[in-house]
Order: structure tokens, then sequence, then C-alpha cells
């Protein structure tokens, strides 16, 4: 789109536009970091619940995969203990959008786990899942967050492999049953996949994974509220630290040109 501004047209998608491109090459949030926000984790945030623990951090892999692998590792504490990279609360979909992100994920196992990765009005220091911003558990989908639109995997519900499309806040209804909104593509241990989000100007939202388009769902996110985007892992149950691996993470939006 363009906006007029002093006679000037100023393409949202030009020279002006956003580009987030994170290759997790360089900085890290050591594991047993001793304050709530972390100082790197490339460009983005690194908050989490109990995100201070002595086991819990970002660090950037030297093998198991090259060109740059950040592992994002939970503590095993206590129940819904989790890791995030967020971006601040920076994208209005009516003004910004056509927004995309992108991320290429792997898990070493699926088991006692929950990731969402998407956006959100979301971001505290002591963010998480369940409680916070979403769960799911058998074939129930509880929406938190008054808004949220993503990809969620979640050991614990009844398809506990499988990817689901996830949406609250705009015209259209949050799903809660999680049957209807399964993208019938499972998450493979060990194995890499690449989970893209298109937001339009009007608030319809497509899935896609491995550049197959999984879901499209009408007026599925709010045109009006500020989101961040994020990826968040959380550990279910006290048995051990989750990991989830991330080679990349890509954004792309217009730019706000009214202030």
């Amino acid at each position: 789109g363009q906006q007029r501004l002093d006679g000037i047209d100023m393409s949202e998608s030009g020279p002006g536009g956003i580009r987030i491109f994170e290759d997790f090459t360089g900085p890290e949030d050591p594991v047993g970091l001793t304050v709530s926000t972390g100082t790197a984790g490339g460009i983005f945030r690194v908050v989490g619940q109990t995100h201070a623990d002595a086991d819990t951090g970002v660090v950037v892999l030297e093998s198991d995969g090259l060109s740059g692998i950040a592992q994002l590792t939970t503590p095993n504490a206590t129940d819904n203990d989790s890791i995030c990279l967020t971006t601040a609360t920076m994208f209005d979909v009516a003004l910004m959008a056509p927004i995309v992100a992108e991320i290429r994920v792997r898990f070493a196992d699926l088991d006692t786990k929950e990731f969402f990765f998407g956006f959100s009005d979301l971001n505290s220091d002591t963010h998480s899942l369940e409680g916070v911003l979403l769960h799911g558990a058998t074939t129930t989908i509880t929406l938190t967050a008054s808004d949220l639109v993503g990809f969620l995997f979640s050991s614990e519900l009844d398809d506990d492999e499988d990817w689901h499309g996830v949406y609250n806040g705009g015209t259209l209804t949050g799903e809660t049953t999680s049957t209807s909104i399964d993208l019938d593509s499972d998450a493979v241990a060990g194995e890499f996949q690449v989970l893209r989000l298109q937001l339009d100007p009007n608030g319809d939202v497509s899935w896609w994974i491995n550049g197959d388009r999984k879901q499209f769902k009408e007026k599925a996110v709010s045109t009006t509220t500020d989101l961040a985007c994020q990826v968040v892992l959380e550990e279910k149950g006290t048995g051990s630290n989750e990991t989830a691996d991330l080679d990349y993470f890509l954004i792309t939006a217009g730019r706000d040109w009214t202030v």
C-alpha cells in the first residue's frame, strides 16, 4: 500500500519497509543468566517465566547443523517454565500489512513441551504460554490472551504431534476445539520445518508449512491492536530441560508512516 505525506508517496514495502532477519551467528544469552530479561538472542528480546534459572537460555550451536542455529532451553525445575524470543509490540496489521513471519525450527523430541510461533499483544519479562497466552490439552485450546495468531504445538493435545493454526482477537471468533484447526502436518523429531505466517491488511491470515498452505482464515487477527512477533517454548512437567532449535527468524512488514 501507499501512504501520502506532504504530497509525497511513501511505499510501505519500499526502501522504508521493515525487514528483520536473524541467522543466529553471533551473540548468545548465556545459560545461567541472573536477570529476568536477556541481553542477547540476536536482535530479539530474550524473556520468559523463570528465565533466570541456572539451566535456561539461548546458545548458538557449534555442531549438529551449520549456518547459525540458536538453541532455546527451558528450565526443568517446575511445570510451565518458558523461554521466549520476541520483538516489541510494534506491528499494526491495518497500517503495516502484508506482514510475513517465518522460522525454521527443529525439536530433539516431541515430549513434554509446548511451543508457539506467531504474534500476540503480550511480551512481558515473565512471558509464558499456559495461563498467559494460550494452552492446548486433549482437544481444547484455551485462549487466554485477547489477541494472538500463529502456530501451536502441544504434547498435551490428543493429536500431540500435529501443528495447529490458532487465532483470537479478530472479527472471526477464536477457535477453541483443536480438531477444527489441526493443520494435519506433523512435527518430526530431529527434522527442521519451515513455518510461515502471512497477515493481510484486512485481517485475513494464511498458515504455511514447508511451502504448502495449510490453513486460511478470514478476519482472524485484529487490524488495530499492536502486536509482537515471538517464539515461546514451555516445559510441561519437571523431568528434563526442553529445547527448540531455530535456524533463522524472518519478519517483513510495511512501515507506519502515520507518525
